[in-house]
């Protein structure tokens, strides 16, 4: 009997380790974060398609795959804010960011204790461990529509490129709620450029189904 347990138990760990990493308080309906790295690349993600892999990629590995990852990034012909569903959207930890678009365009709930990466933590934000990684990358307005800067629609990684950025914390250089979507332009798109101002290349995924 002892060594008919033990087999069972070897066997249940060998199960746990094939599957993905399980997050310590992770909801089950989590439906966005923003990106625990950048692929490597600056602004070159690979266009809109390398981008949402990516996003596909880091929610496969925390137990949140089998769903439609968006990353939120406009480009010269595409809108941001058409790309990632109707809502409603939850972070790791289960808390609703918004309920719809038009909530996340306007009095959303993205502050610095809820724009949580896909493992359920928080980034660097302003007064947390340095260095600095609260400009998130977007490429778009306000609205959510398509900026003039895009770092040439995610396929360029150079300095001669620019992208507009928000702040995912919403604290920064203007005075009261700074924009999680479109605060400033970043000062190039390597990633060489985007440290500079408090940027690690991150950008917000969201589940469009």
């Amino acid at each position: 009997m002892i060594r008919l347990k033990f087999l069972v138990t070897a066997a249940a760990v060998v199960t746990l380790s094939a599957s993905p990493a399980l997050v310590h308080g992770q909801a089950d309906n989590v439906s966005f974060f923003v990106t625990s790295s950048n692929p490597g690349t600056g602004g070159n993600l690979g266009g809109l398609d390398g981008a949402d892999a990516h996003c596909e990629a880091l929610a496969a590995a925390v137990g949140q795959g089998g769903k439609t990852w968006r990353a939120y990034l406009s480009t010269s012909t595409v809108d941001a804010r058409d790309r990632i569903g109707n809502g409603p959207w939850y972070n790791a930890a289960g808390v609703m960011i918004a309920a719809d678009i038009a909530e996340l365009h306007g009095e959303n709930n993205l502050t610095a204790e809820t724009a949580l990466n896909e493992r359920n933590e928080s980034p660097n934000y302003i007064g947390g461990p340095q260095p600095l990684e609260h400009d998130v990358l977007t490429g778009t307005n306000e609205d959510g529509t398509a900026s003039d800067m895009t770092c040439n629609d995610w396929t360029d990684g150079s300095a001669d490129s620019t992208a507009m950025l928000g702040h995912a914390d919403r604290i920064g250089r203007n005075p009261g709620v700074n924009s999680w979507n479109a605060v400033h332009p970043s000062q190039g798109c390597a990633m060489e450029n985007l440290t500079p101002t408090g940027g690690a290349g991150l950008y917000y995924c969201f589940s469009a189904d």
